[in-house]
């Protein structure tokens, strides 16, 4: 595995978005995971002009904050105003936030319908400066064994995040995350490089996106920009 790099976020948007259509074009029902961000979202509005059957494509998020789907910190309200639009407004969206009273009961509600969609015919990641995925941060309980495939749970609930903003998320597992036909981590930044040139060549450095790059289950694309 390799980073590849583009010269600006408008390429690598491209590319990301280029490399999902082809994963969704084929017949026949479709999932796709999708992430928050700031990264993400010039390839959503690529993605929402499309012109595929998005009738048959259900649509879920890696992760969430607990949070209403009206706030501005919401993962759901993102792809509801950048990706589910024009072409891509008939998809179908399975929120991971729900109407329960804490994030573990969200995550246990959603996971039987996350474990329907698995494997997910491409999901797109994002990561953070400390190479967290997902809402699975370093600092996060048992996170090696929430990042394993085998996983019990497909979702969890994640009380105290390592990162701003600082509320309660939903994340889903490596049971769900790392079950996908591709993945797709879109990065940019030097320090983002700097990691994973890290997580490619020292063994020893296990951040959480390290067992993304590690695992055999699923082929996986680094997608790099200077951002």
């Amino acid at each position: 595995m390799s980073l590849e790099t583009f010269p600006s976020t408008e390429a690598a948007a491209q590319a990301a978005a280029d490399a999902i259509v082809a994963r969704l074009t084929p017949p026949g029902p479709k999932h796709l995971m999708v992430t928050g961000g700031r990264s993400p979202g010039p390839v959503y509005d690529r993605l929402a002009k499309i012109d595929l059957d998005w009738s048959r494509i259900t649509v879920t998020l890696s992760d969430d904050r607990f949070v209403g789907a009206d706030s501005p910190d919401s993962n759901e309200r993102l792809v509801r105003e950048r990706l589910l639009q024009h072409r891509a407004a008939t998809a179908t969206l399975v929120p991971i936030k729900g109407e329960g009273p804490t994030p573990a009961a969200d995550a246990k509600a959603v996971g039987p319908a996350i474990r329907d969609l698995t494997p997910f015919d491409v999901t797109l990641l994002g990561m953070g400066d400390d190479g967290h995925i997902a809402s699975l941060f370093p600092s996060t309980p048992d996170v090696a064994a929430l990042l394993d495939p085998s996983c019990e749970h497909y979702a969890v609930g994640v009380e105290v995040p390592g990162r701003a903003p600082y509320v309660p998320r939903i994340s889903l597992t490596g049971r769900a995350l790392l079950d996908s036909k591709l993945i797709l981590l879109l990065t940019n930044g030097e320090a983002r490089k700097a990691l994973l040139e890290r997580v490619l060549t020292d063994p020893a450095f296990a951040p959480p996106v390290s067992a993304l790059i590690r695992q055999t289950r699923a082929p996986v694309r680094l997608l790099w920009s200077p951002g």
